[in-house]
């Protein structure tokens, strides 16, 4: 139920979304005075997102390798994935275990023709990069992690198919000093982006917001951040939980 707002503040809580520092909260005796630790933690999540970061999944067959891929990509602040499926069956359903529920925070875009997907990457990110092994590839521990990325992986077995090698601005290798020079697919990606992570920590692209404002309402929306949290972005009305 609504409840009147009292005449003075009796205090501010610190919030975030490029609007103020912080709001005042007006209060009565049986109203809880601070926005819930659950929601407060949405949205420091939310600005560390990076916008210029991404992972392609170009025809991964088990679904529980893009769900693990899914909970690495959320652990490291990456919103949108891109899942493309050219040559096996849509995936109906995640791994929901391997996911371990991350699916719900992320963004996911499904394709089912290369062109759609590389056109709307070419919207959001300068660089299209495969992983491959070739004469021209490049370490993984020389990409620009600072810049505007876009990472692809391909199929389990087959690997990147040569149509997105292509469209591609290049290939990538990770580094590897044994005799099996190749890695699971979910395992690649964990090792890819948290290298990222390190360079994009370094620079500072985790100390302020990168997603648009109004991309972050929307998933504030989107994971439920309105519906039971108190109104004080406006100093409007505030509801029990």
């Amino acid at each position: 139920m609504n409840i009147a707002k009292a005449n003075e503040p009796m205090h501010n809580i610190d919030v975030w979304l490029g609007r103020e520092n912080s709001v005042n909260v007006y209060t009565k005796q049986d109203i809880y005075k601070t926005i819930k630790k659950a929601k407060k933690k949405l949205l420091k999540v939310l600005s560390k997102r990076q916008a210029n970061l991404t992972v392609v999944l170009e025809n991964v067959q088990d679904p529980h390798n893009v769900s693990a891929v899914m909970r690495t990509c959320d652990a490291v602040g990456i919103q949108e994935v891109y899942v493309l499926t050219t040559k096996i069956p849509r995936h109906k359903k995640w791994g929901y275990r391997s996911s371990s529920s991350a699916l719900k925070w992320l963004t996911i875009h499904e394709f089912e023709t290369l062109e759609d997907c590389v056109k709307e990457l070419r919207k959001k990110f300068s660089k299209i990069l495969t992983t491959h092994l070739s004469s021209d590839a490049v370490s993984l521990h020389d990409i620009n992690f600072t810049e505007s990325v876009a990472l692809v992986f391909g199929n389990e077995h087959a690997g990147v198919t040569e149509e997105f090698r292509n469209l591609a601005d290049g290939n990538f290798i990770i580094p590897q000093m044994g005799i099996i020079q190749s890695l699971n697919i979910s395992v690649a990606c964990a090792v890819s982006i948290y290298e990222a992570m390190r360079q994009k920590m370094n620079a500072g692209h985790y100390e302020k917001a990168s997603l648009p404002q109004a991309q972050m309402e929307t998933l504030l929306t989107q994971w439920g951040f309105e519906e039971d949290t108190p109104e004080v972005y406006n100093n409007s009305k505030l509801k029990r939980s």
